[in-house]
């Protein structure tokens, strides 16, 4: 593109849908793994050890995540890559500490019997899942830092290449298990996954490197200079995330309390599957943000507003019209009771798609100005309105089940959006660490 051509919608669309097919096709992993272990000959047993085993690295995943929220946001030369790779080593180093830990001492016992509630006949087995599964943050880490760079660099297409050779990575080496029939435990499950990992994190490497070695040592007018830099910016991104962890559980623990116990909890899962699900082409409108906001922000703006507002009509279209009965039915093969209680839960979901693309938007603002310190607060607000909302429903109407945890989830997210945009709408100004547009997209400028 050449410099005197301004900002385009076929632009951001170019930047934005790789991002989004890249997330979405994130959920055949999931198939493949899931299916694979099915067919051994206990898959209850072999699915459950790897499952618990893999909500534990759940809990690493998030932090590392926003590794590449970090990169996006803060690394434009050489030098600042190098403070985000030292930090991120510190990081990583703490992250393999803790699944030493748990693998090779009682401490995992304990993690899994008394937080996770195990039984005494698969402590053993979700231990030896794990055991595989930590190293997959080595993978987890090394792919974010080097996607943070292709991004800011505009070259997205290489986040869904790496995503399909990824897929076709796991898919062959499910069939090399099926067809050898060596299916006997959760940890095919582990390495189907860490492999899956390894592939995408060397695909994001190469480019990633490829596109660092052309970066210049250091930007004039870039203030990312130190490890000091980059940790005050990411500490708080980390300790919300923290904050975040806690919300899931809960809303578990109160469902527990509701009427109709297992119904309460599974459609509420399945909702929540389906609603995610439509939500997750569209979780990438804060790099939109961090990208092109500095070049024309009145586009970005408009492109918020007209793909913002598509997984609320998704979700509307489905939670309330013969759509959904037939999605759920044949689509997720749910039926009876829980097919009905689903579909409740979903309708009572409906403000949570309508709210996640705008707070999406309004992060990107915050990622871009550094106030990060803000998200802290927001994810907070999320929490605390999410557990008050929970135990008021819990205690009055108990019979709503899985709803209940939907509308404390959809109205704890609307929390957060209203401590986000309260920081914002009070620091209107130039973005605090005036960070430069990235060196994809400063040709773009007009």
């Amino acid at each position: 593109m050449s410099s005197g051509e301004p900002l385009s919608w076929r632009r951001l669309f170019s930047f934005f849908v790789p991002l989004g097919i890249s997330a979405s096709l994130v959920t055949i992993s999931h198939v493949i793994i899931n299916s694979t272990l099915a067919r051994s000959a206990h898959p209850e047993t072999v699915i459950a050890s790897y499952a618990i085993a893999g909500s534990l690295l759940t809990l690493t995943e998030r932090p590392s995540t926003l590794l590449r929220q970090t990169c996006s946001a803060l690394v434009r030369d050489r030098l600042s890559f190098q403070a985000l790779t030292f930090v991120t080593k510190i990081f990583l180093a703490c992250v393999l500490l803790i699944g030493f830990l748990i693998v090779y001492s009682p401490i995992g016992t304990g993690v899994f019997k008394y937080l996770f509630g195990v039984s005494p006949d698969l402590l053993s087995k979700v231990i030896d899942v794990y055991e595989i599964l930590m190293y997959v943050s080595i993978f987890s880490v090394i792919r974010n830092i080097y996607q943070g760079i292709i991004i800011t660099n505009n070259r997205t297409k290489w986040l869904t290449i790496g995503m399909v050779f990824r897929l076709a990575g796991m898919y062959g080496l499910s069939l090399y298990f099926i067809y050898t029939d060596s299916i006997n435990s959760g940890r095919v499950g582990a390495i189907i996954f860490a492999a899956g990992m390894m592939i995408e994190a060397l695909v994001s490497y190469l480019e990633g490197r490829n596109i660092m070695r052309k970066m210049p040592a250091k930007l004039e007018d870039h203030p990312v200079e130190s490890k000091g830099d980059v940790y005050r910016f990411y500490k708080p991104l980390l300790l919300s995330s923290f904050v975040a962890l806690f919300i899931g559980p809960v809303i578990n623990i109160v469902l527990g309390k509701t009427t109709g116990i297992a119904l309460a909890i599974s459609s509420f899962a399945v909702a929540s599957s389906l609603m995610q699900l439509m939500l997750s082409f569209f979780t990438y409108i804060h790099q939109i943000v961090l990208n092109f906001y500095l070049i024309d922000a009145k586009l970005v703006k408009k492109f918020a507003l007209v793909t913002g507002f598509i997984p609320f009509a998704m979700t509307v279209s489905i939670a309330y019209t013969p759509l959904g009965p037939w999605v759920l039915e044949n689509i997720m093969s749910v039926q009876g009771q829980l097919l009905e209680q689903s579909l409740w839960t979903l309708r009572a979901f409906v403000l949570f798609p309508l709210i996640s693309p705008f707070l999406d938007f309004s992060n990107g603002l915050i990622l871009l100005r550094g106030q990060t310190k803000t998200m802290f607060r927001s994810q907070s607000a999320n929490a605390i309105c999410t557990i008050i909302v929970l135990l008021i429903l819990v205690s009055i109407f108990p019979a709503w089940n899985g709803m209940i945890g939907a509308a404390a989830q959809s109205l704890g997210l609307l929390a957060e959006l209203v401590i986000v945009w309260l920081v914002i709408r009070r620091t209107q100004k130039e973005p605090t660490m005036s960070i430069p547009p990235s060196r994809g997209s400063s040709s773009l400028k007009g």
